[in-house]
């Protein structure tokens, strides 16, 4: 395999997995934790 073509797969995979874990993050079980600044403040 040509060393560009690992290049683009592992960056690819990275990529997803990083997009994985921040929808994980966002709408999973962590984002009980999560707070909203824009709530926190009463105009």
């Amino acid at each position: 395999m040509e060393p560009a073509i690992a290049l683009n797969i592992s960056i690819c995979a990275v990529v997803v997995g990083l997009t994985g874990y921040a929808i994980y993050t966002a709408f999973g079980p962590p984002s009980k934790n999560l707070d909203d600044p824009f709530e926190d403040h009463e105009d």
